[in-house]
């Protein structure tokens, strides 16, 4: 994963701040030019961006930018940023007929800039390793007029006030549909056309976590959505006509949901973190049990899952307190290290030195006691045990986000310098009472109410079944995608939350996601699940960013999934027949991530390189998995179907299929 995309998740606020420090007055600028009028269609020629912008060459498609006010009363400097990119010339301006979609992209954070999407994932134009800026042919726009917006206010180049920040990410809500109202004012033709609102991580509450226990997470990224479209059905006449939101890796549960459940099966997913070592496995998953987070899913879902121990739960002091003073520097450290978990300082040198021991003492616990250090910090115990055990990650910490990539220094990809080139800010209408940042340390006024980001908001997960039930009855579709290489924001949590929750009547899925779909080569993409207005996809060679990841099956996935009708996947609850068929070692709880992990010097491709277990190593773990993963070994974990029960992973036999159909090839 590019540092400056994992970068682009990150926020900085989760540092404690200064009480001598505050967050900053900023405002827009008046360029030459700029209408006195109220917003209006005269304001699209001041917006269009016709300066030239450094470093891009060739046409691009026609852009316009600039803050638009969200009419908060005492606030007039409370603005959102925007950069809109048409389909084609004139869609934006009036010639899309009613029924063409446009869609807007959302970073998280909260307080990561839209133009790290832009510019590293989804934009027609993208930075690349060496700083250059090129175009990318899987550019959302293509498919759409595009509209990326910085939000809260204060985020990358919006603005704000020193007391106009939100309080919430109710006021946030509120704001972005004032700002929605101006934008329609602009572009009228926006009011009637299906609007589709995608974003990742934060984006997804804007959905709601805290960072108490998180070890260097993008925890708290996807909350965006959620609240924005809770408004909108709750506002009068709205501005928009919402045709479905798209949450991409969301952190829609508190932290044990989506952070600490997963842990088994990251682990069965790749096996590699642990040096595909049996005794580690069972211990982890002993510890799974003991913390309870071996959650039964069950298709249909019998009855909510209980509540979840808190991560705490038997850990010693010394690590709970230093988990949790770590966790308020976690995002600010992570970013630091170019997105890289750095191993405990828990894990001595001493420990170093006696890594078999500390495995007996891992696998031989009487009784299967829980870890009287870690507890239910299951995932922060992974994490130290690979960057310490386990080769590659012992050369220099663990990429959360994407884990096959193991470069240190991660390859360099930074939007900065070409968003603050006065050129560039003066095309953009960009304000010069800030410079750009790709993440602001600020979003909710600073750190207040308790929470690591000053935002006091409950995580969406307590009112998603309200909102399906909302969503549907106003013609409202749901998508969750995720990405299989993403260890911090896990796909398993994204599936506890749909199985935990109601939509359409009936609580989860009625049948395990395990309908395979394919790019425009026909190369298996991963897997699609269609049912009763929501849709869930998993990507296959994805991780965190999933645009950045896999350009060209996101750019598929948009295109038939999103804006299409495309209907492979999808349940026919009167016969329970499913379109495109189900492949069973794919109703496993587990996907196969890759084979290959990439380590050396990011900056240089020329010392970069794969590793991959001997084959005799491969076939160890296969015959050693296919048993410990069986109906009768699970206890308690698994999937039953219609009263049989599906073993957990099926990692041999799928892993057969995947190699055997391409689906697990070395990219």
């Amino acid at each position: 994963m590019l540092q400056i995309a994992l970068a682009s998740i990150l926020v900085l606020s989760c540092a404690a701040q200064s009480p001598s420090t505050g967050p900053p007055s900023t405002f827009p600028h008046a360029y030459p030019g700029m209408p006195t009028t109220s917003f209006g269609p005269d304001w699209q020629k001041y917006f269009e961006v016709t300066g030239q912008l450094p470093n891009v060459t060739g046409p691009i498609a026609r852009s316009f930018a600039g803050n638009v006010g969200v009419n908060r009363a005492d606030h007039p400097n409370a603005t959102l940023f925007f950069w809109a990119f048409e389909k084609a010339n004139g869609t934006l301006t009036g010639s899309a007929a009613d029924t063409d979609p446009w869609m807007i992209w959302l970073n998280g954070g909260p307080g990561s800039s839209s133009m790290i999407g832009l510019m590293t994932e989804n934009g027609p134009l993208q930075v690349t390793g060496t700083y250059s800026i090129v175009q990318n042919n899987f550019s959302w726009n293509h498919l759409a007029d595009t509209i990326w917006v910085d939000q809260p206010v204060g985020t990358g180049y919006s603005t704000s006030d020193a007391t106009g920040y939100v309080p919430d990410e109710d006021q946030m809500g509120e704001d972005f549909v004032q700002f929605l109202s101006n934008l329609v004012k602009i572009f009228p033709s926006l009011a009637k056309r299906p609007l589709y609102l995608a974003g990742e991580s934060y984006a997804g509450t804007y959905a709601h976590c805290t960072c108490d226990h998180l070890p260097p997470a993008d925890g708290c990224l996807t909350r965006l959505q959620p609240y924005i479209t809770k408004t909108i059905f709750s506002t009068p006449n709205p501005p928009v006509s919402l045709r479905k939101i798209i949450v991409g890796d969301g952190t829609l549960g508190d932290a044990a949901t989506f952070l600490y459940v997963p842990t088994l099966t990251t682990i069965e997913t790749y096996p590699q973190l642990i040096g595909y070592d049996p005794d580690v496995y069972n211990y982890f998953k002993t510890q799974e049990h003991l913390c309870g987070y071996d959650l039964n899913f069950t298709y249909p879902q019998n009855g909510h899952f209980p509540t979840l121990k808190d991560p705490s739960f038997g850990s010693s002091p010394s690590f709970g307190g230093a988990t949790k003073a770590r966790s308020k520097l976690s995002l600010k450290t992570l970013a630091e290290q170019g997105g890289r978990y750095q191993a405990s300082s828990g894990i001595t040198k001493g420990l170093l030195a006696r890594r078999e021991e500390w495995k007996r003492d891992l696998s031989n616990r009487p009784n299967g006691t829980l870890d009287p250090y870690y507890g239910c910090f299951i995932y922060d115990e992974l994490l130290d045990y690979a960057t310490n055990f386990t080769f590659p990650w012992t050369l220099g910490g663990i990429d959360v986000y994407d884990i096959p990539d193991a470069l240190n220094p991660e390859v360099p990809s930074d939007p900065t310098v070409f968003m603050n080139d006065n050129r560039t800010r003066t095309a953009l209408h960009a304000p010069t009472s800030k410079n750009w940042t790709e993440s602001f340390g600020f979003p909710f006024g600073g750190l207040a109410n308790g929470t690591s980001f000053g935002d006091p908001s409950p995580a969406p997960m307590v009112f998603l079944s309200e909102l399906a039930s909302n969503a549907s009855a106003r013609g409202v579709a749901i998508v969750f995608y995720s990405g299989n290489d993403d260890s911090l924001v896990a796909h398993r949590g994204t599936e506890a939350v749909i199985q935990n929750m109601t939509f359409s009547g009936v609580q989860g899925f009625t049948r395990p996601p395990a309908t395979p779909w394919s790019d425009d080569k026909g190369n298996f993409a991963g897997i699609v699940h269609q049912e009763r207005n929501l849709t869930f996809v998993l990507f296959k060679g994805a991780g965190h960013l999933v645009p950045n990841s896999v350009p060209e099956a996101a750019f598929v996935f948009v295109r038939e999934f999103v804006l299409g009708s495309n209907q492979t996947g999808l349940v026919n609850n009167g016969t329970g027949s499913v379109v495109g068929g189900e492949s069973a070692p794919l109703e496993a709880d587990v996907m196969p991530g890759g084979l290959a992990i990439f380590y050396g010097d990011g900056d240089f491709a020329t010392t970069t390189a794969s590793t991959i277990a001997p084959s005799a190593t491969l076939a160890a773990w296969s015959e050693f998995i296919a048993s410990a993963t069986a109906a009768g070994n699970v206890s308690d974990v698994g999937k039953s179907n219609g009263g049989a029960t599906l073993m957990s992973p099926l990692w041999h036999v799928c892993a057969a299929l995947c190699v055997g159909a391409g689906m697990m090839s070395i990219v």
